[in-house]
């Protein structure tokens, strides 16, 4: 999987820490605060979204008044403790990060989640000792589909696209690596086990667990 790989890249959220459960239960309370229901497509709805992208989804579906910054700060609230506290590595992914580190691959994180809690969980497990750069959804255009996010990583740490590799947990993560012309493994989250099936399709691996590859 490694081979003739220059960079490695990776998704926060699902991929390479734990939190998906935290975002289920903000959604749940922000919508109740305002006594809104929380339709069941809504995590699906918002997939690979920047969280700019969400404010303004969450405006034209749900009707919010407040404004997109107004909305981020309260988002960001609300999840800062378990992004700095609770949120925990994926199974065999700091492993992984140091083997990187020590064979001399360049890394780098590219997450739709806000520079704030990504800021907080990297402080909180240390991040900076293994990721060369960090980009937020936030930071580019367009979110996820959409290339930019990876292709902006890759051109800061000096890469051409087809010596990267990805890994990712939902389609539109992958379709967004897919489209920047790098190889992409799928990696199995709870949050997205319906769709193990069309992940496989869209990568190139899977795994279940980092200490699964060779």
């Amino acid at each position: 999987m490694l081979e003739n790989i220059k960079a490695v890249l990776f998704d926060l959220d699902g991929t390479l820490v734990d939190s998906m459960w935290v975002w289920r239960q903000i959604d749940l309370d922000y919508l109740g605060k305002r006594h809104l229901q929380m339709p069941k497509s809504l995590q699906k709805d918002i997939e690979g979204m920047s969280m700019r992208e969400t404010a303004c989804f969450f405006q034209k579906q749900f009707g919010i008044t407040d404004d997109i910054d107004t909305m981020m700060a309260e988002w960001n609230a609300m999840a800062m403790d378990a992004y700095a506290n609770h949120v925990t590595w994926k199974p065999g992914a700091e492993a992984f990060l140091q083997r990187l580190r020590r064979d001399g691959i360049a890394t780098g994180i590219a997450t739709s989640n806000s520079k704030e809690l990504l800021q907080a969980v990297a402080d909180a497990l240390g991040m900076q000792d293994y990721i060369d750069y960090f980009l937020t959804g936030n930071e580019v255009e367009r979110g996820k589909p959409a290339p930019d996010i990876y292709l902006k990583v890759a051109e800061h740490l000096g890469v051409q696209p087809n010596d990267c590799l990805v890994f990712e947990d939902i389609c539109p993560g992958i379709m967004a690596a897919k489209n920047a012309g790098m190889k992409v493994c799928a990696v199995y989250d709870d949050y997205s086990k319906d769709i193990t099936a069309e992940k496989k399709t869209l990568a190139d691996y899977y795994i279940t667990d980092y200490r699964q590859i060779d």
